[in-house]
């Protein structure tokens, strides 16, 4: 399964580099790892501990730019192990889909706005939430100094359930994200930490994490975060996570 996977990506990376398009110039948001301006494919696998065992995670992501390029659209699918004493199964997540605008955008700063939809699809309770969520977001991105090897994204979000099974917790998390890149090369690290306020157990679920990056080619790139959870109501312990990019 994996070499078939391996397989189907290159083959996916060498017919995209093939047919590249022209490039968008550089602004907050076509650096690498934040890019709205190209299709892209991204496949993750995110590892989380939690006290009662373990959460994995494989998501393949697809980002479509539309129109005049300030329009996108993205679908997420998402396959999810869950291993604990009483529970070692693997199944589909909550599939999600979304679109994002950019109302103002030059080459140093940049506004988006984004609504997320993630849908009740998944057919067994440990995969999913039970609930229809919707997730409206606004980004800011910014290059920091002349150089632009800095570039910062501050983002707002919130999460609020609208429908789903009546036996499932509500949902209402408003979060606040601040990630920091520094680039350098073909590489770059960068630093987040997110404050998340869950009104629902009334508590704070917050996730930190640092990360190393780096482009394979102009096309492919992929990167390694571990991260850690904190506050009174987190929901792990601390995770890992790698992800690969084809743009396109």
């Amino acid at each position: 399964m994996k070499n078939l996977l391996t397989l189907i990506l290159l083959t996916i990376s060498i017919s995209f580099t093939a047919s590249a398009q022209n490039e968008t110039p550089k602004n907050p948001f076509t650096g690498a790892r934040i890019n709205y301006f190209k299709h892209t494919v991204l496949v993750t696998n995110e590892y989380l501990d939690l006290n009662n065992g373990s959460y994995n995670t494989t998501n393949m992501r697809l980002i479509l730019p539309i129109g005049s390029k300030h329009w996108n659209l993205r679908a997420d699918v998402p396959i999810v192990s869950k291993s604990s004493d009483h529970i070692n199964k693997t199944g589909l997540g909550d599939f999600s889909f979304g679109a994002t605008y950019i109302p103002y955008i030059d080459t140093k700063k940049g506004i988006a706005v984004r609504t997320r939809v993630i849908t009740n699809s998944s057919d067994d309770p440990n995969f999913g939430t039970g609930k229809w969520v919707v997730l409206p977001a606004l980004f800011y991105g910014q290059y920091i100094g002349s150089t632009r090897n800095y570039l910062w994204i501050s983002i707002i979000e919130n999460q609020t359930s609208f429908a789903g099974s009546k036996n499932r917790n509500d949902i209402n998390i408003t979060s606040y994200e601040n990630l920091v890149f520094r680039y350098f090369g073909k590489n770059w690290i960068a630093a987040d930490v997110n404050f998340r306020y869950n009104t629902v157990v009334d508590g704070f679920q917050n996730t930190a994490f640092i990360e190393y990056g780096r482009k394979l080619t102009p096309s492919n790139m992929i990167y390694i975060h571990p991260s850690v959870a904190f506050g009174g109501e987190k929901t792990y312990n601390y995770g890992f996570e790698v992800g690969f990019f084809i743009l396109f």
